[in-house]
């Protein structure tokens, strides 16, 4: 079953044979209602990276060579990330409609081939997955939010994801403006991507608020405060976010907040 096979992938601790799992998933064969035992090692992951703090991982200039591949090789850890991110919202929550996990499982193969277009640059640069250490921000939302779909919804895709948008242009120019054209490239595939992964988000987020009967705005708040997310600073891409689905409303909340925290 489909469900099964996302679990099985997203236990793989291989990065080749993750994306190779990934792009195994049969999604005729989908079962909706069942409820799955987590098992040890969620999430599959390669020995290396050494993981450290968020303020731990140095920056480096991206006009050196050594630079340029550090923050390649942040990216490559991102996209990893959320490739298991993708994997583990199939099968962790049942009860959706089919739509949903369909949906999911595009993100996770798009997530892969992002993460696989990365990798190959970062090896063209003489480096490797695993070579600079990384931090665990993406994933450890998803712990903190493994238990509620509305939750992970509302801070993984419209939250941390959403903001790979507002800093993806700024990272594609700085590549290009440093001789990295390829990287450049490659930045501008995952942004259009990633839009259509924030607008999915949005899309299911906004579904259940209307189910439940909760305004999507005051929601997220009092998600934000609950879970400890992080606070949103701009600048924002607002024309990114837009074509994602955010509201007008959303918008001017988010600049609003951004302005004049609680």
């Amino acid at each position: 079953m489909m469900r099964q096979q996302a679990l099985a992938a997203l236990l793989c601790t291989c990065a080749a044979d993750k994306v190779a799992a990934v792009a195994k998933i049969n999604p005729t064969q989908l079962d909706t209602s069942s409820s799955l035992a987590e098992p040890a090692g969620i999430p599959g992951r390669p020995d290396r990276p050494e993981l450290v703090g968020p303020f731990q991982v140095r920056q480096r200039s991206v006009n050196s060579a050594v630079g340029r591949a550090a923050l390649i090789h942040s990216l490559v850890h991102i996209e990893f990330n959320a490739i298991n991110l993708a994997l583990d919202i199939i099968w962790r929550f049942e009860g959706m409609p089919q739509a949903f996990y369909l949906d999911w499982v595009q993100v996770a193969r798009e997530e892969a081939y992002h993460f696989s277009l990365l990798a190959d640059h970062l090896k063209s640069m003489g480096f490797a997955y695993g070579d600079f250490p990384a931090h665990d921000g993406l994933w450890d939302m998803a712990r903190r939010t493994s238990s509620d779909l509305l939750a992970r919804l509302a801070l993984v895709p419209r939250t941390l994801e959403a903001r790979g948008l507002d800093a993806s242009p700024a990272i594609r120019d700085n590549l290009r403006a440093a001789g990295d054209v390829r990287g450049a490239e490659i930045l501008e595939i995952i942004l259009r991507d990633e839009i259509g992964h924030v607008a999915i988000g949005n899309k299911w987020y906004g579904q259940l608020c209307t189910e439940r009967g909760l305004d999507p705005i005051a929601q997220y708040r009092a998600l934000a405060r609950q879970y400890r997310a992080p606070r949103q600073r701009g600048p924002f891409n607002l024309e990114a976010r837009r074509e994602a689905g955010f509201s007008p409303a959303e918008l001017e909340a988010l600049q609003e907040e951004a302005v004049n925290p609680d």
